[in-house]
């Protein structure tokens, strides 16, 4: 099975993908049993907070503590998604509660959220039906600004200029 959906390429800045290190990308969860893994390791106040993630252009989710760069768990390659998503233990068993594409480094599109249900699909682990809570990001043609769109209101916050309906987050 292909992986497929839209990449996004690193669109946050610079000196933040200067971060990134060979082998220092986010923890792959391929199974339960690497889930457990990496979360088996984690101070108490990691488990707390939600967890940055990305999905690769590999389809494989990773993850990495909150305070961590979507970039540097990505490797600063493309990614076919990235967010935060939050786990909780049901009947012995990790699981996402609640998962966003809130990421402002990649700023993926909502319609990102297949890409996440495939790599929790292949990793064995349950999640919610859809994005918890949708980030709507562009970027304003006019001023560049990249922008979240606010209860449906597609104008800049920069400039006031209409922002376009369909997602431009990573056009020069």
């Amino acid at each position: 099975m292909g992986v497929q959906g839209r990449l996004y390429r690193y669109v946050g800045p610079a000196e933040l993908r200067a971060l990134v290190r060979v082998g220092g990308e986010g923890w792959a969860v391929g199974s339960p049993r690497r889930l457990e893994q990496w979360v088996s390791g984690l101070p108490a106040v990691d488990l707390a907070e939600p967890f940055t993630f990305v999905v690769g252009a590999d389809g494989v989710l990773r993850l990495a503590p909150r305070r961590s760069e979507h970039v540097v768990c990505a490797g600063g390659e493309a990614v076919l998604s990235a967010g935060e998503l939050s786990l909780c233990e049901e009947s012995g068993r990790w699981v996402v509660g609640e998962v966003s594409n809130q990421s402002t480094g990649y700023c993926p599109d909502v319609e990102s959220w297949p890409a996440v249900a495939d790599a929790l699909d292949r990793a064995g682990i349950e999640g919610p039906a859809g994005f918890t809570h949708e980030v709507v990001f562009r970027r304003c043609v006019s001023c560049r600004q990249l922008n979240v769109v606010r209860e449906g209101d597609f104008v800049c916050v920069f400039c006031d200029a209409d922002l376009p309906r369909r997602w431009n987050a990573d056009e020069a």
